[in-house]
């Protein structure tokens, strides 16, 4: 079926009276286009009955309703409605009939207008949107309709929307056999023989394939064809060469005199690649050997809350691949369109999950509520979306279910690995295994044998416990009775997916030598000790860090206190960030994430990161997901002769740390080392460098510098993105507080504003965990000198002026 975004057009407010007796839309409804986040649209407060999980935001039940115009044409057409996602529990009506129903807030679905339309006459499709009931996430959800709409249009006989599914059978140099399945509906109340053309065109968009054959379908009969095509000297698909096909599908009905009356019409873009996994060659794309450098992320989208814009989908994954990652994994839910789109174009490997929980819920309402009437429709769902998407290399079923070691879980484990295999063969399936979590009910057992009490693990969450345990993990993870639940967790899928357990990758690979382990959630500071086991086991497919990109709620998680300060998941309000990404909610690389490029052997140049001079001699109290709060700047104004703790990560045998040209000498670098030296010095504005050294050569170096004491406001327009929103194009400008030279002053907390002409201010704010402003205003505070303004052109030939002042009176201005 042919299909357009539908984003614009829509009223939005809060649900007031659910008994309503007019079933209207009031005036003072706001005119939004979508995705939209309802839940950013109030300020975070402490009280909040979602607390750190939303990072102190509400959810709320909320009403879209879309007028449209049915022509008469329309009766001879099928007419439907897909939503990406809306969060959670929502009611679609067409002109007041309740036409579909869907718990799920990350599930795509489908929804028929025409038995309801009124032709030749104005119609309302109305999404009600229950999201009141709290706590019901473990994150920063978002609220309301947060994904794309699409508008569906197709023949009485109709080529089945999310039924396409193209499938490489073999691929080489020479050549590609590809299959192309589709499912055909005919509405007409006869017999009809129809033709079915299939025409494929190379991402240069020469065409490389063609086909067409003929098929009869009985009254108000589906049915589904499936056509075998070669391709002659293909061009694959990997995360280096994202080479894209087009399939285009007619359906035609030939005449009397072969003419053709096309009656519908679809196309899907696709990849020719192949893969497989095994305990010899490990994860192979194209009989290649691949080491998965991954992310684990949430779907946020930072400053503009849980709206998932198509462009900020393809910034994210092009800012996460130049940090060296090569692959992610959507935690903990399945991931949206837009998104997959942005990982096949821009080549990124992606681990898609189904569930954060099953039968046994995380938050007192949230999907485990639904799980057992809804799981089959929802696996289906996903599998569908993602079947065409190359990027997509395998399915998580679930992420920390806890009950996933004992019989009942094994045989729910079971009932959606049949599923998933039985809808998509071709992909690899794991589940991402906690073997904290998976103690459960034997948690008093183990600590008490290793601590030689209980530990108190029946308040909080996994996360509180792995915290309180983070000395004893590895006596945890690697605990008899841990090793048996694995046994039984681990039967039924193709990988195992191991959270915090790499402390076993050593002794599994020598104990279950077929078995393919995948480090599915590992904390970032970790990665120095795993990369090197994950290079030398082929078993061992890669490592996806906890979090590659920081994102909304859940938060503290990544907060450094001192002394008696509040840190880690004990932060109160105003912490509203996770702070645990390798990359701020703004996308700015924070040191971890060049550590993390140093590991893996993909950065040369050492990398610096200094602890705040007053801070030195404290207790420090950091959880396991915080690597430093070391900041990449020597401008400590005030902190002239105070002692400093200068952290350098480097490759190569040796690093040296030189301030004002005055060398502290040489320390161990690279993996010996654990790619991290520790130099004290005392603070001297100027200048400081580190030199990476292998065989005594020098092989890098990196240098910060003091920044002057006047100091001015710098916007700087990123470049254009892939993707078009609906409603206009996203502009990223990234606000700097620098000096003459250009050097950001790194301490520099400035009130900020911003006004736009032009366009439309989306998000304004910066990676501070503890944002005392809410992300819509246009008032903000600069943290660590950064900050970062989203504008949307209503259209790309738009001029847009930008200005930022400080309540110093700077102000400067930008066209974009």
């Amino acid at each position: 079926m042919r299909e357009i975004k539908w984003n614009d057009g829509w009223k939005f407010w809060p649900e007031k009276n659910v008994f309503a007796l007019e079933w209207s839309v009031p005036d003072d409804a706001e005119s939004v286009t979508v995705p939209h986040d309802a839940m950013l649209i109030h300020e975070a407060y402490s009280a909040s009955p979602n607390g750190l999980n939303t990072g102190f935001r509400d959810g709320g039940d909320y009403i879209y309703s879309k007028m449209f115009y049915a022509p008469q044409s329309w009766k001879d057409q099928t007419i439907a409605v897909k939503f990406d996602g809306i969060y959670m529990n929502s009611f679609i009506y067409i002109n007041g009939h309740l036409a579909k129903q869907m718990p799920y807030g990350y599930t795509t679905f489908l929804v028929r207008l025409d038995p309801w339309l009124n032709y030749g006459g104005d119609n309302e499709l109305r999404v009600i949107v229950r999201n009141g009931a709290m706590p019901n996430s473990r994150w920063y959800s978002g609220s309301g309709i947060y994904r794309d709409v699409w508008f569906l249009e197709g023949g009485k006989a109709y080529i089945v929307p999310g039924k396409i599914r193209l499938t490489t059978e073999y691929a080489d140099q020479k050549k590609a056999v590809v299959v192309a399945g589709m499912t055909i509906k005919n509405r007409m109340a006869r017999t009809e023989n129809f033709h079915i053309n299939i025409t494929i065109h190379d991402p240069s968009g020469r065409k490389a394939a063609r086909g067409e054959f003929p098929v009869t379908l009985l009254e108000d009969e589906e049915s589904e064809f499936n056509y075998r095509f070669a391709i002659k000297e293909p061009m694959l698909w990997d995360c280096d060469h994202p080479n894209m096909y087009t399939c285009t599908i007619r359906l035609v009905r030939k005449t009397d005199g072969e003419d053709e009356d096309e009656l519908d019409i679809s196309r899907e873009t696709f990849g020719v690649r192949t893969i497989t996994v095994d305990a010899i060659d490990g994860f192979c794309v194209n009989k290649v050997p691949v080491k998965l450098r991954g992310a684990c992320i949430h779907h946020d989208s930072g400053l503009l809350g849980g709206a998932t814009f198509e462009q900020a989908q393809f910034r994210q994954i092009r800012m996460l691949k130049k940090a060296g990652f090569n692959a992610v994994r959507m935690a903990h839910h399945p991931m949206a369109s837009a998104m997959l789109r942005a990982c096949d174009r821009e080549g990124m490997y992606v681990m898609d999950e189904a569930f954060d929980m099953w039968s046994r819920s995380k938050t007192s309402y949230d999907y485990g509520l639904f799980f057992e009437h809804c799981w089959e429709q929802d696996v289906e769902a996903m599998i569908r979306k993602d079947y065409n998407h190359p990027s997509v290399v395998m399915y998580s079923l679930g992420n920390e279910i806890s009950e996933i070691g004992l019989t009942q879980g094994q045989k729910v484990c079971q009932m959606l690995q049949n599923k998933v295999k039985a809808l998509d063969p071709s992909r690899f399936t794991l589940a991402a295994v906690n073997g904290a979590f998976i103690a459960g009910d034997k948690v008093q057992e183990i600590t008490e044998s290793i601590l030689g009490q209980p530990a108190n693990a029946s308040q909080g969450n996994v996360n509180d416990f792995m915290t309180l345990m983070q000395s004893h993990m590895r006596e945890v993870v690697n605990h008899p009775v841990i090793t048996e639940r694995l046994e039984k967790a681990f039967a039924l899928t193709d990988i195992a997916g191991y959270n915090y357990m790499e402390t076993r990758y050593e002794k599994d690979c020598e104990t279950y030598p077929d078995r393919i382990i995948v480090g599915s959630e590992t904390c970032p500071p970790a990665i120095a000790s795993i990369w090197p086991v994950v290079e030398k086991h082929a078993q061992i497919i890669g490592d996806f860090t906890w979090t590659g990109w920081d994102y909304l709620g859940e938060a503290g998680g990544g907060i450094v206190a001192y002394d008696d300060e509040k840190g880690g998941f004990a932060s109160d309000f105003p912490a509203q960030i996770s702070y645990q990404g390798d990359i701020d909610i703004t996308g700015f690389r924070r040191p971890a994430s060049y550590f993390r490029e140093i590991v893996f052997g993909l950065r040369t140049d050492p990398y610096i990161a200094v602890q705040n001079p007053e801070n030195f001699g404290r207790v420090c109290h950091k959880t396991p997901w915080a690597l430093t709060d070391g900041v990449s700047g020597w401008t400590w104004d005030g902190c002239e002769g105070m002692p400093v703790r200068v952290e350098v990560y480097a490759p190569g045998d040796e690093t040296e740390l030189l301030v004002n040209n005055k060398s502290l000498g040489r320390m161990p670098a690279g993996a010996p080392a654990g790619w991290r030296a520790l130099f004290e010095t005392v603070y001297e504005p100027g200048e400081i460098c580190a030199i990476a050294y292998k065989d005594h050569e020098e092989i890098g170096r990196f240098t910060l510098q003091t920044a002057k004491k006047e100091r001015n406001i710098v916007l700087e327009p990123e470049p254009g993105l892939p993707g078009k929103d609906d409603g206009g194009e996203l502009v990223y400008v990234d606000i700097k507080i620098c000096d003459g030279s250009g050097t950001v002053a790194s301490d520099a907390a400035w009130k900020i504003s911003a006004r736009v002409s032009g366009g439309v201010l989306m998000g304004f704010g910066s990676g501070n965990p503890k944002p005392l402003y809410n992300f819509n205003g246009t008032c903000t505070e600069t943290f660590h000198g950064r900050a970062l303004a989203i504008i949307k052109k209503k259209s790309p030939r738009d001029t847009v002026v930008v200005e930022i002042a400080g309540e110093n009176g700077l102000k400067t201005e930008c066209t974009v």
